[in-house]
């Protein structure tokens, strides 16, 4: 028989292994419905869904290895950073989803929530007071109008999938739906700040560079409480808290 392997365990959800078999175990039934609607939308490559019993979600594993994780170096060549760049471009100018994303959330909301978990990074002693305004300053950049687009919602390394020099999967998608291009380039690169312009070199056209800083800090400043308290460590080398301090 197989092992299962715990991917990721915590309060909201949890990803066990079996084989070549992932089970998705999600409270949130829309959520799951979200990520199957919008994997059959998607113009990339994705898992094959395989049953789905709520609160279960049966996916086929994806061929490929990820070019690395959070907090590690990676291994993957400029050509394999620049192949997943053109695969994000082509999401990004597929027809919209119907439903909004995480990258989809409205500039006030955003602003509020920030605002919010700033003070709190700060009145429990998290994050020193000058890391946080710093990092708020440059944060500002990302709170501004933008174009809808298909966006993954939660595009980190460690989910996209390559082999060689091209990409064999990009998984994870509960959090996709219509939001803002520049979050999704940010989200990958994050902590990875070496391979933005190979990812831009595959990506084209013109990115506002200060909007993907804005949204490294950003994003930072919204995960470190959240994965403190479900038992991770933004503290890590190379992690959310080393990308809030290379703002400085």
């Amino acid at each position: 028989m197989d092992e299962v392997e715990v991917v990721v365990a915590h309060s909201e959800r949890a990803t066990l292994r079996v084989g070549d078999v992932f089970l998705k175990v999600d409270a949130d039934q829309a959520r799951i419905d979200a990520e199957v609607e919008t994997m059959a939308l998607a113009p990339v490559p994705t898992p094959e869904v395989l049953w789905r019993k709520p609160p279960v979600l049966a996916i086929s594993a994806v061929p490929g290895t990820t070019l690395g994780r959070l907090g590690w170096p990676s291994t993957g060549s400029p050509a394999a950073w620049a192949a997943v760049g053109a695969a994000i471009r082509k999401l990004h100018g597929a027809p919209l989803p119907p439903r909004p994303g995480r990258a989809g959330r409205g500039v006030g909301e955003l602003a509020a929530e920030l605002d919010a978990e700033c003070a709190l990074l700060v009145a429990n002693g998290l994050l020193p007071a000058e890391l946080v305004t710093r990092n708020r300053q440059v944060a500002e950049a990302a709170l501004r109008p933008w174009t809808p687009a298909f966006t993954h919602g939660d595009l980190q390394i460690a989910h996209v999938f390559v082999e060689g020099d091209e990409v064999t999967g990009i998984i994870d998608w509960s959090e996709a739906g219509r939001g803002d291009a520049l979050y999704d380039l940010a989200t990958f690169t994050l902590g990875h700040e070496e391979h933005l312009d190979d990812v831009l070199a595959g990506y084209g056209g013109d990115v506002d560079l200060e909007v993907v800083r804005a949204w490294w800090a950003l994003r930072s400043l919204l995960a470190v409480r959240w994965l403190i308290e479900h038992g991770f460590d933004p503290f890590s080398p190379g992690c959310e808290v080393d990308v809030l301090r290379s703002r400085m």
